[in-house]
């Protein structure tokens, strides 16, 4: 499969930043895109909502349907994935993209904090997965892609933030786990960036200077194509962006730099 025509994506966040970029990568090839976020209307400083990212989507050639989602309420991702098999037929893809974030060490990470990381990134994973799988069960091509880290139980990438490397990491248990469960039948894998990315939430953790050594979102997006248009048989990875793309053939990584020759900071896990 060299493209993703016709088929049906469900995206849990993707308002804007990597989401976004995944979704219009995807709407290129003429795919359906069911965005699945909360933003609904224009956030005071952060830019995009459900609606204008569909307007991009239909641009760009693709389908869209924006679905006022929080990952959190279980009732409603599984409406929200049954209006999308509704509106387009099925669903061939589950990307678990939605994430929340807090680099706080133990003592400073509030429970109501805890529980939202826990709640977005692990339940949310679990149960936007768990929705979509009768769907792409009946697929020929289905797959499930988590926006998480590879696995790696080293205390360095839990010690300075205990609770946030937990629950990414619940994300890519989810991986390890129903890979193996469904092997066969769907594809299930994680993308993780080798580099920090130019998103609303680096610019929030380290401002202009972490911006100006990140990589576009559409590095995460070509990669993630890559992912997508792969066989069924392609499962149980936990890829890193930069590595699909080189073994894909790709040499030119300057074009993904959101400032041409600056070093570029290593994103948290790797």
């Amino acid at each position: 499969m060299s493209d993703l025509k016709g088929m049906t994506l469900f995206m849990t966040g993707g308002s804007r930043g990597i989401g976004r970029a995944i979704a219009l990568r995807a709407a290129r090839d003429g795919a359906n895109v069911a965005i699945a976020a909360k933003t609904a209307t224009p956030h005071r400083t952060l830019p995009g909502t459900i609606y204008t990212v569909a307007e991009e989507i239909e641009a760009e050639g693709g389908n869209a349907l924006p679905l006022v989602v929080d990952v959190r309420d279980h009732e409603r991702v599984a409406q929200a994935v049954a209006e999308t098999a509704e509106r387009f037929g099925g669903v061939d893809i589950c990307v678990n993209n939605a994430s929340a974030i807090q680099l706080t060490d133990t003592l400073s990470t509030a429970p109501k904090r805890f529980d939202l990381m826990f709640g977005v990134n692990v339940r949310g994973t679990y149960i936007a997965s768990q929705a979509c799988l009768p769907y792409l069960l009946k697929s020929p091509r289905g797959k499930i892609l988590n926006l998480s880290p590879p696995l790696n139980m080293e205390a360095r990438w839990f010690a300075p933030h205990v609770a946030y490397t937990m629950s990414k990491f619940g994300m890519s248990l989810c991986v390890l786990g129903m890979a193996a469960e469904f092997a066969g039948k769907v594809a299930v894998n994680a993308l993780w960036p080798r580099t920090t990315i130019a998103t609303a939430a680096v610019n929030m953790l380290g401002g202009e200077a972490l911006m100006n050594t990140s990589r576009s979102p559409e590095i995460v997006a070509d990669a993630a194509h890559w992912v997508l248009t792969q066989d069924t048989a392609c499962t149980g990875n936990f890829f890193v962006d930069e590595d699909v793309l080189r073994a894909a053939g790709v040499t030119d990584f300057d074009r993904y730099a959101h400032t041409p020759g600056a070093e570029l900071t290593p994103d948290f896990f790797l």
